[in-house]
């Protein structure tokens, strides 16, 4: 029986030399041509898979560009997780963590990933929405609004849901972009661009402990930002409640308790 130890370190010298072959030796009493098909195998494979993952990082980038991130995410990241599905995740924390910049790469790179990493983890999160004690048509502003556990909100600071070959910005926006992000009942993921008040009126929603009607979080939060016309917001937040409850965000209120 071959020892298990001798046997640990060869496959750690294979993986190694697989990781960074340009930096590593490739081990002794494996065929040059066999060791090639296995570089090429193991590189393509994720080259197309992250490319599959994050189109628009791809389409916006060469082939060297992202043969670049690739080689560089095989060098320098110990992967938590042998699963493909679970990828996306652990390039996006190469990126955030240990990503070696060059000059000419853009400056909205990490945002643009962390955007097209949430809208794939949001397309495959395995959640059943709990409709007991809601009521899908209810009064948004009488009742408790209910958010669905399918969505999400982000700030960016560059309009990350623009960005395409034709549209790379050079500086961030002048304000914040906020982004909902939502997994409707055909299972499509889309997103919804907020300004700043239906940001914090989501984020009240979402954090709402004490269940306060539509209407009183809608006040409570004209008052946090002085805002000069407390039933003009609560007329404006009725109709962007209508539309988050449209687009599936909201799943529907609750009766205060």
């Amino acid at each position: 029986m071959a020892d298990s130890s001798t046997f640990k370190e060869k496959q750690y010298a294979f993986a190694a030399h697989i990781r960074d072959p340009e930096h590593v030796a490739a081990p002794e009493g494996i065929e040059s041509r066999r060791m090639a098909i296995y570089r090429s195998l193991f590189f393509n494979n994720l080259y197309n898979l992250l490319a599959t993952f994050f189109p628009v990082l791809r389409k916006i980038h060469s082939d060297a560009q992202w043969r670049r991130f690739i080689r560089g995410f095989m060098q320098r990241h110990q992967a938590e997780t042998p699963y493909f599905l679970e990828l996306p995740q652990e390039f996006l924390a190469y990126l955030q963590n240990e990503f070696v910049e060059a000059e000419d790469d853009y400056p909205f790179l990490l945002e643009l990933a962390h955007y097209e990493y949430a809208e794939l983890e949001l397309a495959v999160l395995d959640v059943e929405i709990d409709m007991q004690g809601v009521d899908p048509s209810g009064d948004l502003l009488a009742g408790v609004p209910a958010k669905s556990p399918l969505s999400r909100t982000y700030a960016y600071q560059y309009a990350v849901q623009r960005i395409s070959p034709k549209y790379l910005p050079d500086a961030p926006e002048e304000q914040p972009v906020y982004l909902a992000l939502y997994r409707g009942s055909d299972d499509s993921v889309g997103f919804l661009e907020l300004n700043a008040i239906t940001a914090a009126l989501l984020e009240s929603i979402e954090c709402n402990q004490a269940n306060k009607s539509g209407e009183e979080l809608l006040r409570a939060l004209a008052t946090t930002i002085n805002y000069p016309d407390a039933d003009a917001l609560v007329a404006h937040g009725a109709d962007a409640l209508r539309e988050m409850r449209q687009l599936e965000i909201l799943t529907g209120t609750r009766s205060p308790a």
